[in-house]
């Protein structure tokens, strides 16, 4: 039974899911035509692709979590594939790293060997940087199913139960294989973005003191600085999220715990929404389907 007090937070999942699906299906769907038409897909285009391809899957694993949380579904729907969730939230968090990464060195200004190397060959390296995520997060999904296959059904059953009033506890070696498996993507992510930051702010800066320096190039540039920030902050909070839960800090039906999995489900959301913000090709796309949804409706009417 949906109670009173879960009716709004229910709202807010629906609504999750539907700007998620939308804003991330809109961005497979340009890459893929783009694809299709061109008969090859750009580095970005296709880190982007797989981005939000994961970010879909996530969506939907987060609200299958919530559904059972309002009582929809029966848990065991989702704790019967608990490490598929972990492999899929850590994919995600490695593509959105890499991302970053690129955009760090396509971006960032910095004279050290070591960046410049990366900056000549990031476009070549990315479908290897996709690879070797996809491979790590399997590694990491298998050793944490084969450490305890049994352990993850016993906390989401714990998490899902109404009844309960003591935590479980849990043993060591898995909690410790996903940390470390979330944590490695993001020490690299808060790196680059630290660097970009720091570039765009020393170049900012210069440019304060030139002469006639446009206005519009000025808030382009913070305009980037904005979207950055927005970035690691969404990052950075579903990141420590999901340590939250991982370590059973809240009790299911607790505020806390529902606030929790409702951060969770803002990040791939709204971040996709910012990235076609921010991307002309994808951002021209959105308006044109907006435009035909609004041709369409006022047809029927």
């Amino acid at each position: 039974m949906l109670q009173g007090y879960t009716f709004f937070p229910f709202l807010v999942v629906v609504a999750q899911l539907f700007t998620g699906v939308l804003a991330n299906g809109l961005i497979v769907v340009v890459n893929a035509i783009d694809l299709i038409t061109r008969r090859k897909m750009a580095p970005l285009d296709l880190l982007l692709s797989c981005l939000a391809t994961s970010r879909i899957i996530l969506q939907l694993c987060v609200f299958l979590i919530q559904l059972g949380i309002f009582c929809f579904v029966k848990y065991s729907l989702f704790t019967d594939n608990i490490i598929f969730a972990f492999f899929i939230n850590e994919l995600s968090l490695w593509f959105a790293t890499w991302l970053s990464v690129f955009y760090c060195a396509k971006i960032a200004t910095i004279s050290h060997p070591l960046f410049l190397w990366l900056k000549m060959r990031i476009s070549r390296l990315v479908p290897w940087l996709i690879l070797g995520s996809v491979l790590h997060a399997t590694t990491i999904a298998v050793i944490h199913g084969r450490e305890t296959s049994t352990i993850p059904k016993q906390v989401f059953t714990h998490l899902f139960s109404e009844n309960s009033t003591q935590v479980i506890q849990i043993h060591a070696m898995p909690l410790s294989v996903f940390i470390l498996g979330v944590t490695l993507p993001s020490l690299i992510f808060i790196v680059a973005v630290l660097l970009l930051i720091f570039s765009l702010c020393n170049h900012c800066r210069q440019m304060r003191t030139m002469a006639g320096t446009r206005e519009s190039s000025r808030y382009g540039h913070i305009s980037a600085m904005l979207s950055i920030l927005s970035f690691f902050i969404l990052y950075f909070s579903h990141y420590m999220v999901a340590i939250v839960i991982s370590t059973q800090v809240f009790q299911l039906g607790s505020m806390s715990f529902l606030f929790c999995t409702l951060v969770i489900g803002i990040y791939p959301s709204l971040h996709s929404v910012i990235l076609i913000l921010g991307n002309p090709k994808l951002k021209q796309n959105a308006k044109m389907f907006i435009v035909h949804c609004k041709c369409c409706y006022c047809v029927r009417a």
